[in-house]
């Protein structure tokens, strides 16, 4: 998956007292409800995790529309000293799924009437965190991943409070992930391919 690209998302919401939790497809990189138009969205691929309760272009979302983000692993790029970038999959040696912490968000599109059904436009971006321990080596940034028995403390519709959220997001212990160098193949989004993931020769 690249940005601006369509991904499954995992989302809750609240239907006559009812949770209701759904898959659904969301174009990767936040749109949000203000926004004039879609170009914002190859900006806001990630949110930091430390500010989406600040930020104008998260805080709504991060108090009402949370969300999960299935993946294998993702793809980072380790700088070298002589300015080269070696792409890395990092993924988990215990778990085949992981979940990354994501937020959502519903966009009108402004140039298709109200009856129209695709004036909404659901998109999505995925929490970073600070890397530490075996990924700092990689990048400075990685993503937020939630473990399995936080996964509906995440989505619950009912906390909507900064409190709350600021409190699940410090209980998200770090993620324990594996870098496996792999060919500089994944450096375009023309290529796609179970090959990506395999190791560089």
């Amino acid at each position: 998956m690249a940005p601006t690209q369509d991904v499954p998302i995992i989302a809750e919401r609240m239907d006559e007292g009812v949770v209701d939790r759904r898959l659904l497809i969301a174009r990767w990189g936040l749109v949000p409800s203000w926004a004039k138009d879609l170009t914002i969205g190859s900006r806001l691929i990630n949110a930091r995790s430390e500010s989406i309760l600040e930020k104008p272009s998260f805080r709504k979302a991060a108090v009402k529309r949370r969300a999960l983000i299935p993946a294998e692993g993702y793809y980072e790029w380790q700088k070298t000293e002589d300015g080269k970038k070696i792409p890395n999959y990092l993924y988990s040696e215990k778990d085949d799924l992981l979940a990354f912490a994501g937020l959502y968000e519903f966009w009108p599109d402004p140039s298709l009437p109200e009856d129209d059904p695709g004036r909404w436009l659901l998109s999505c971006t995925v929490l970073t965190t600070t890397a530490h321990d075996t990924l700092g080596h990689v990048h400075d940034r990685a993503a937020v991943i939630v473990p399995p028995d936080m996964y509906a403390d995440w989505l619950n519709p009912g906390t909507t409070d900064k409190d709350s959220v600021q409190q699940l997001l410090d209980g998200i212990p770090e993620p324990v992930l594996t870098p496996r160098i792999v060919s500089d193949r994944v450096n375009s989004v023309r290529n796609n391919g179970p090959e990506l993931v395999e190791p560089a020769s």
